[in-house]
């Protein structure tokens, strides 16, 4: 049974067309294709430890590499990749043979997860770009980690000098410190406005904005956003549903997944995804004792954790305070398949929502998923034991 996400009012939000259309058209987007033609270099990243404002304060212009938004047949991707990977893995590389990242100039992978490490060699080998980095990324969060991680930060801003010839200076990070501080400043102003009893803008249209902030220039995505956020004040937009709801786990990326949510009347009003919070969530804190290098190394490494870092209770605390920010009544987890990190974290993160007494529901995904029959029957069922609990 579907019903719709109650409206009490609701005004059509041009500036949200705008982000659907980068989403739509990407990764050949008019903007990365205007910037290639301009004589700028573009490159590709592939997990959000890769610090995006050296990239950027090089004069690159760094965005996401993603796989196909909706799920789709990964033939090539499967004879490169064993199915036991997940299927997140195989998409990118099915879009990246077939031509769709031909444009990048260069590609920068971290060693987070078997999945993403496999990927790049295999891009590195089958695809090729003229530039190519890996950063160890390390688990934890100590001294010698940090000390580590900035190592890595270092090689990777030396090699990017190599390669381009010429240096990357102090007063270039900083700037690109400031455009990029401004842009998750007006990310977490978009996300406050879902701590309303009635949000005026729901999940789905929060990843429209949240996919385009990866996939084209700052300087235009931060302008836009500003636009929304007035158009949003504007439009007297107000949305209710049955339960409120967080998103977690795997990468997301495909609006209608949420949309087949909200339609049960389901609310999403907070995530846990590296394509929302946890790519936007800190900001880089510059203070005196510390060059813009060290500022940005320790921002990457104590950014919102994924589930592969250790110990779990830095990721479950963060979200714990999420759920009580945005009154959040019910979990639901969407894990793709294969995806170890993600499966491995859940039971003591389960133990540690029931401890508090919040429901989760965990969903077993490809990416790229929009919602099947049986996730929406197991979506309807949850909503509601939610309603149920609430009585």
């Amino acid at each position: 049974m579907m019903v719709d996400t109650t409206q009490k009012s609701n005004v059509k939000l041009h500036v949200l067309e705008r982000f659907r259309e980068v989403n739509s058209t990407f990764p050949k987007t008019s903007h990365l294709l205007d910037y290639k033609r301009s004589g700028n270099k573009v490159f590709g990243w592939l997990c959000t430890y890769s610090p995006e404002e050296i990239m950027h304060a090089a004069g690159i212009l760094p965005i996401r590499i993603i796989g196909y938004s909706q799920e789709a047949e990964l033939d090539d991707g499967n004879a490169y990749l064993y199915v036991n990977s997940c299927s997140f893995s195989r998409s990118c590389l099915q879009l990246g043979l077939g031509g769709g990242y031909d444009f990048l100039d260069g590609v920068v992978g971290g060693s987070t997860c078997d999945g993403a490490r496999r990927l790049f060699d295999l891009w590195r080998n089958y695809i090729g770009t003229p530039f190519y980095h890996v950063l160890t990324v390390p688990r934890k969060y100590t001294e010698k980690a940090h000390a580590l991680y900035y190592h890595e930060v270092a090689q990777f801003k030396q090699h990017l000098e190599e390669f381009l010839g010429s240096k990357i200076a102090d007063e270039a990070l900083y700037e690109s410190i400031k455009l990029y501080n401004e842009s998750r400043k007006l990310l977490r102003q978009l996300y406050d406005l879902r701590k309303l009893d009635d949000p005026p803008i729901t999940g789905a249209e929060t990843m429209e904005v949240s996919n385009a902030s990866f996939r084209m220039p700052k300087e235009i995505f931060n302008r836009w956003l500003k636009d929304l956020l007035e158009e949003i004040s504007a439009s007297g937009n107000t949305h209710t549903g049955r339960s409120r709801l967080m998103l977690i786990g795997s990468v997301l990326t495909n609006p209608e997944f949420i949309k087949s949510i909200e339609d049960q009347g389901g609310l999403v009003v907070a995530d846990e995804l590296c394509t929302g919070t946890r790519y936007w969530g800190d900001p880089v804190v510059l203070d005196e004792t510390k060059s813009p290098l060290e500022a940005i190394s320790r921002r990457y490494l104590n950014n919102f954790p994924c589930a592969r870092m250790f110990p779990s209770d830095e990721r479950f605390n963060r979200i714990i305070d999420f759920i009580q920010d945005f009154r959040v009544e019910g979990v639901i987890s969407q894990i793709i398949r294969y995806c170890v990190p993600y499966c491995h974290d859940l039971p003591l993160l389960t133990k540690r929502l029931k401890a508090l007494g919040i429901p989760i529901l965990a969903l077993d995904v490809e990416y790229g998923t929009s919602g099947s029959g049986q996730i929406q029957t197991r979506v309807q069922a949850f909503l509601e034991m939610l309603e149920a609990k609430r009585k």
